[in-house]
């Protein structure tokens, strides 16, 4: 994710038209902006896999998803982020902006260079977003996901689904999700057991 900070603080309104034009991908922290690294293989096939998932799943509702190229706002422009995947069921999402301002869902694939700002700092951003209800994190290194998902009084609980046989549950989206089907393709066990 994050690998280089901008020199001086500019405003979202600049910060936006250059990345209309910008051939790689930054995030805005309020008047701060990073470019963003690229990501492996395995993060990729895995937010592949998600976004066929999530778009098979909820063929039959108003929800959209989203994967990678969308940012989204929070706090009125003060940050944008790009999430791996969005997913938004609110129709004053506009289908043609380039930001979704109310996402039901968010997910992160970790990978090692993002894992402690995903679970941390950006955790705490986008917990200030009011229709958020599930906020996942998906191991790119094992057969892992985890689910945050929003309470009553705004608490924050996290179920923990671990191997291929584990059906990940997306409560906000009333779907249930099989992690064989999210690391289809994938051989993690090298990397969960790599060789002495």
């Amino acid at each position: 994710m994050i690998a280089v900070k901008s020199d001086h603080p500019i405003s979202p309104e600049e910060y936006l038209e250059r990345e209309r034009h910008s051939p790689i991908k930054h995030e805005y922290l309020d008047g701060d902006v990073y470019a963003m690294a690229g990501t492996s293989k395995a993060h990729n096939l895995i937010s592949l896999n998600l976004a066929l998932l999530l778009r098979t799943g909820l063929k039959s509702s108003p929800c959209q998803t989203f994967i990678a190229d969308i940012k989204v706002n929070i706090a009125n422009q003060k940050y944008y982020f790009y999430p791996d995947l969005v997913v938004t069921c609110d129709e004053q999402d506009d289908l043609n902006a380039y930001a979704v301002t109310s996402p039901k869902v968010l997910i992160e694939v970790l990978s090692e260079s993002t894992e402690s700002f995903d679970r941390g700092k950006k955790f705490q951003y986008y917990r200030t977003i009011p229709s958020l209800q599930d906020y996942i994190l998906v191991s790119s290194q094992e057969y892992v996901v985890e689910i945050f998902h929003r309470m009553e009084g705004d608490r924050w609980m996290l179920e923990t689904f671990q191997g291929l046989g584990a059906i990940a549950r997306i409560a906000s989206l009333d779907l249930n999700v099989p992690l064989a089907e999210i690391y289809a393709t994938l051989d993690l066990t090298t990397v969960e057991n790599p060789a002495s």
